[in-house]
């Protein structure tokens, strides 16, 4: 009996050690790192198939890591046709959990109170600046994340020449054309056009908004209710006058309907072109290619009339959305906390500067951007700034940069482009079924 006794009490002795082995192969990854009942979830992201994947990667492996989350990526085509794509996917109930996609006036068109969780009141909200909430918010619900930094609407320069020339910054509109007739007079490009790419020829028009707003403070939402237009607001038609005009005084290249954004950047840091009507992102592609002529570049904000309303206008970054249909809710937003976080902003930055303050607070330090960032700063740090009019508005005519060709190169005059615009505005609006249209 005793014998017997022994023999159970060896069985379950090895039972016993059998199952504690198996629990722990089975909290045990290859590498020898403990998962104590973690169970992993596969978020699908969906991003635009241009976008540079390296930050967005890296995020995604540290979320991995930290907690056993991991993420698939899938990619959609840019421009009209990703658009289409996004409302294709989220009217037949094929949308990925995370999504990163425009803020603004097409967040607005894809009827985001249908498709996207509300994160308003999500402790990781409170990182995120005003400016950037307002243009992802539908009816007092907040719907995305800023991924990236703000890109201004305005100028750049050669820093080199200004000081050759002996020319300051322009406060004004005014000064601004001063400043190019002396450019021009000392045989250089005074204004850099690369229409080639259609989207730059439309850079005066969208980065004066700060001077429209500034001058008419309810002008985008008259404008979104057909209260307002571009060809009978003296503010927003003095946009496309100032087009006009630079084509008139012959500031331009003389291949600028024909040259190239890169052309147009390697115009800008050699110096035989000294302004460049752009988006500060564009400063990317320039640490890529001219990583030493950095400092040789700066920005200043499209002058408006008056040196006491200058400001600038702001672009606000692409936005990270969750989908209501999503089956793994508290693991987005986990995804979601880490990427506005400290450490996962700069694990998506790595090691490139950025083109613009962050939507996202106290993460910049002015002491290690780049001069042309730095010069936006101030501007952000007072509140001299304004969104961007399609960030204020559901509403941007698609044929914008066909129109701002016209007027640049000088085949119709100001008030025309502007009178097409807003017929090509009132065609969209009536296809959104927005009042007062």
């Amino acid at each position: 009996m005793l014998k017997n006794r022994k023999i159970s009490s060896i069985m379950v002795g090895i039972l016993l050690l059998f199952s504690l082995l198996i629990a722990g192969c089975s909290t045990n990854d290859e590498n020898g790192s403990t998962h104590s009942n973690t169970k992993e979830v596969t978020l699908s992201l969906l991003i635009d198939n241009q976008a540079d994947q390296t930050g967005i990667r890296a995020v995604a492996a540290k979320i991995e890591k930290k907690y056993h989350i991991k993420t698939d990526i899938e990619t959609r085509p840019s421009g009209v046709e990703g658009h289409q794509v996004m409302k294709t996917r989220l009217a037949t109930g094929d949308m990925a959990d995370l999504v990163i996609y425009n803020s603004g006036s097409l967040l607005q068109s894809l009827n985001p109170e249908e498709y996207f969780v509300d994160l308003k009141d999500e402790s990781f909200m409170r990182k995120i600046v005003p400016s950037f909430k307002d243009s992802v918010t539908v009816n007092g619900k907040v719907f995305g994340l800023p991924i990236g930094s703000a890109i201004a609407g305005g100028w750049l320069y050669n820093k080199k020449v200004y000081q050759k020339l002996g020319l300051t910054v322009p406060k004004t509109w005014d000064e601004l054309i001063t400043n190019s007739e002396k450019i021009k007079a000392a045989g250089k490009t005074a204004v850099i056009g690369t229409y080639k790419d259609d989207w730059t020829s439309q850079l005066i028009v969208v980065a004066d908004n700060h001077n429209v707003i500034s001058a008419d403070p309810t002008f985008a939402e008259d404008f979104s209710v057909n209260k307002a237009k571009f060809s009978t607001t003296p503010a927003a038609l003095r946009s496309f006058e100032k087009l006009s005009e630079v084509y008139q005084r012959g500031f331009l290249n003389k291949d600028f309907q024909i040259a190239t954004l890169n052309e147009g950047l390697k115009m800008l840091i050699d110096g035989t072109g000294v302004q460049y009507p752009m988006l500060s992102s564009m400063l990317m592609g320039i640490a890529k290619k001219y990583p030493d002529n950095m400092n040789d570049i700066g920005f200043f904000p499209q002058p408006g009339d008056s040196p006491k309303e200058k400001g600038v206008t702001v672009f606000m970054p692409a936005a990270l959305y969750v989908n209501k249909n999503t089956q793994h809710l508290e693991a987005a937003k986990k995804w979601l906390s880490f990427i506005v976080s400290a450490e996962g902003v700069k694990t998506l930055y790595g090691d490139k500067s950025p083109v613009g303050p962050f939507a996202i607070k106290g993460l910049i330090d002015p002491k290690n951007v780049i001069p042309a960032v730095k010069d936006m700063l101030p501007y952000f740090e007072t509140g001299k700034t304004t969104p961007a009019l399609e960030y204020l508005s559901p509403l941007k005519g698609p044929n914008l940069p066909q129109i701002t060709i016209q007027v640049g190169s000088g085949m119709i005059p100001a008030k025309a482009g502007a009178e097409l615009y807003d017929k090509d505005v009132e065609k969209q609006a009536k296809q959104l079924g927005l009042k007062g249209w």
